[in-house]
């Protein structure tokens, strides 16, 4: 992929929905430019349409170079969360609570939250999640080894991660597609085919958001009276010596960030990244060759080139001065990732695939700080398990047509895309 720069400065328009839906050619191009020529740069936000009855913000700045974003993301102090961390458009407060949760808070409460659901993320709690990756991996390939076609998306890369996620939360097996159903439409407000044609995609979102907190009030309930190993029973029981748990609506709203976030990112990149490989054959050979070996690099890259988050936003404390660019205290920021992990001044040559890329030091967690994705070995472990499979039992996997985009300023979401393969077995 090579950005194609068709845009000047004054037509970029970041906050207009066209550019999204834009080929990723040309918005690489935009961001290209963007990096190149005024990399904090400010945005007016754009016209809420009648449906949606929120009023037209006051702009931001996009930050789009890649030591920018690591400064701010070092500084929470000065560039906060907790005035809204993944929207442009200011949500009414009730809403950055509901589906943010953690990610739209400081310290002190930030870091209490973070340290109570850290307890599901220890390196001994994610070894007992390790098996059940490997079998969930080997029972997905196995639902498509015999048809010899798929979707690779809806049927490989989606499953695992939202599997994982609900046996985690210990979650019934029977409502996994409502979770997924309902986790689509809270990340595709505006994409139709997920948001189903709602009038209000903001009510359609909280009305997808307050049937996933439901469920996890009634988890909550059970595993009270019945405690299980599990990380809902975790999270609602304080630990020995431990008085912190976290409140139903505070684990209603951990639980819907989980689904959409663990969810939606991590299968996205395993999408993006089976289709780099089958657009560089060299590349896939390469890691044919030494799985293992190359798989620490391979991973990293995945994650950089599919940057699966675009952006998250921040919000100036007090006045202050971004190499040489005035900020003033309200003022609204986008930390676009996406660009950051095509930034020429870290990454040489920035649009190639490379699995042996090393350095690599993306932003496809987040940035450095109290906000870098806790669940960020978990990814990894996910996509190493599945392209291994892949590797193994499906070697010969190749992408069928072009995939659909998500439509989205937010997630780099592949909605579908077409694989063929020939058939096998089912393990024994």
């Amino acid at each position: 992929m090579q950005p194609r720069r068709t845009k000047t400065l004054e037509e970029i328009q970041l906050s207009d929905p066209e550019f999204w839906t834009a080929p990723i050619e040309e918005r690489e191009g935009a961001f290209a430019t963007l990096r190149e020529l005024d990399p904090i740069r400010f945005f007016q936000e754009m016209e809420m349409p009648p449906e949606i009855p929120l009023p037209k913000g006051p702009g931001y700045w996009a930050l789009t170079k890649h030591r920018h974003i690591l400064e701010a993301s070092r500084t929470p102090e000065i560039f906060c969360s907790g005035k809204g961390a993944t929207s442009t458009v200011d949500l009414p407060p009730e809403m950055n609570e509901f589906f943010g949760g953690m990610i739209n808070m400081d310290d002190p409460r930030h870091s209490v939250q973070r340290r109570i659901i850290s307890r599901g993320f220890t390196p001994g709690a994610l070894q007992r999640i390790v098996g059940g990756v490997d079998e969930r991996a080997r029972r997905i390939i196995d639902r498509v080894i015999d048809k010899g076609e798929c979707d690779f998306v809806t049927e490989i890369a989606a499953p695992l991660p939202l599997e994982i996620i609900c046996d985690m939360m210990g979650i019934p097996e029977s409502q996994n597609q409502f979770v997924f159903e309902r986790s689509n439409l809270i990340l595709g407000l505006g994409d139709p085919d997920y948001n189903l044609g709602a009038q209000n995609p903001i009510v359609a979102a909280m009305t997808a958001g307050t049937e996933l907190a439901a469920l996890m009030r009634e988890m909550a309930e059970s595993r009270r009276k019945n405690p299980t190993d599990d990380l809902t029973s975790g999270l609602i029981h304080a630990a020995e010596g431990d008085d912190d748990i976290l409140t139903d609506a505070e684990l209603a709203s951990f639980f819907i960030l989980l689904v959409v976030a663990g969810n939606e990112t991590t299968r996205n990149a395993i999408s993006h990244g089976m289709k780099a490989l089958c657009d560089d054959p060299d590349e896939r050979r390469k890691w044919a060759a030494d799985f293992e070996g190359v798989a620490p690099t391979a991973i990293e890259e995945i994650v950089r080139w599919a940057s699966p988050v675009i952006y998250m936003r921040r919000t100036v404390t007090r006045d202050t001065v971004l190499d040489g660019q005035p900020l003033a205290a309200g003022d609204k920021v986008a930390l676009w990732y996406a660009s950051a992990n095509r930034d020429e001044e870290v990454f040489p040559d920035p649009f190639r695939f490379d699995v042996t890329r090393t350095p690599n030091e993306h932003v496809g967690f987040g940035g450095p700080g109290p906000h870098f994705c806790l669940g960020a070995n978990l990814a990894r472990r996910e996509i190493r398990v599945m392209f291994r499979q892949i590797f193994e039992r499906l070697p010969d996997l190749e992408i069928t047509g072009e995939p659909e985009r998500l439509a989205s300023n937010f997630v780099h979401g592949i909605k579908r895309m077409p694989c063929r393969f020939t058939p096998g077995r089912a393990a024994a």
